[in-house]
């Protein structure tokens, strides 16, 4: 999801009043920066960046995104890997260039791809832009208000991209008392539809965001579902949530959709 949202109250937090906070969400926008560009003069208190903002993972990409994310006109600019940042996740990174064939030579590796944790660097060297990884964050905004977010670049795949698991031994989502979710792959069963109109979400993070609960959660991956909606849950939530029995669908309504736009 990748439209300006709004959030009009923060979690229940004892003794911190009901915030309005605006948030601007993007992701894949695969170094297509000038979709960050386009937004740079609209005011958010929070610009979040759900993954996948290179191509191929090369350190000039990452770069180029910095520059992008500088420009925006937010306090707070939060941002997480996706699958096609490989080189974040250094395991799968040296399993690819382990497996290249041709072989490549470390000079060339190094030059195009930096060295292990240098694009990790470069987000903590930046004053106002975030880097998250797994798990949960808890911030102070400029307008007062307290945000807890959980964050997870991890998506379900066969292939040989970053933070990514098998999809039938699954993935620990650990969230908890939080207001935002961002992770960068959907819930099963929530705009996570492909071309094939399979549903590419995953069934672990759609149980994990039901038992929480938060107010938002945002994520990326699947291009052809682009969109927003607005969750209903069932009062009573069944021993193993999903899609098909805990959304209250009567009182549930899509905000927009690619087919809407």
């Amino acid at each position: 999801m990748n439209k300006l949202n709004e959030v009009n109250e923060m979690a229940d937090i004892p003794d911190q009043p009901h915030i309005p906070t605006r948030f601007m969400i993007f992701s894949d926008t695969h170094r297509m920066n000038h979709v960050l560009d386009g937004f740079s003069r609209n005011y958010a208190d929070v610009v979040l960046h759900c993954g996948d903002f290179t191509r191929k993972s090369k350190l000039n990409e990452f770069k180029y995104t910095i520059q992008s994310l500088q420009a925006m006109n937010a306090p707070l600019k939060l941002i997480i890997a996706g699958n096609h940042e490989f080189t974040m996740d250094i395991p799968a990174f040296r399993q690819r260039v382990k497996e290249a064939n041709p072989p490549l030579g470390s000079g060339l590796v190094e030059e195009t791809y930096g060295s292990d944790g240098e694009a990790r660097r470069l987000f903590s060297e930046e004053k106002g832009i975030t880097f998250l990884d797994e798990g949960t964050h808890t911030f102070r905004l400029r307008n007062g208000a307290l945000l807890k977010i959980y964050a997870s670049p991890y998506t379900p795949s066969l292939g040989d991209g970053g933070f990514q698991y098998t999809p039938d031994r699954g993935h620990d989502f650990s969230i908890r008392n939080v207001d935002v979710v961002m992770t960068h792959g959907p819930p099963k069963g929530i705009l996570d539809n492909s071309y094939s109109e399979a549903h590419a979400g995953c069934p672990f993070l759609f149980e994990a965001v039901a038992r929480a609960r938060p107010l938002m959660h945002c994520f990326g991956h699947i291009h052809e579902g682009w969109g927003g909606k607005f969750i209903t849950w069932r009062p009573k939530m069944s021993p193993k949530p999903s899609h098909l029995t805990d959304i209250y669908n009567q009182d549930s309504h899509v905000i927009e959709k690619l087919s809407t736009l």
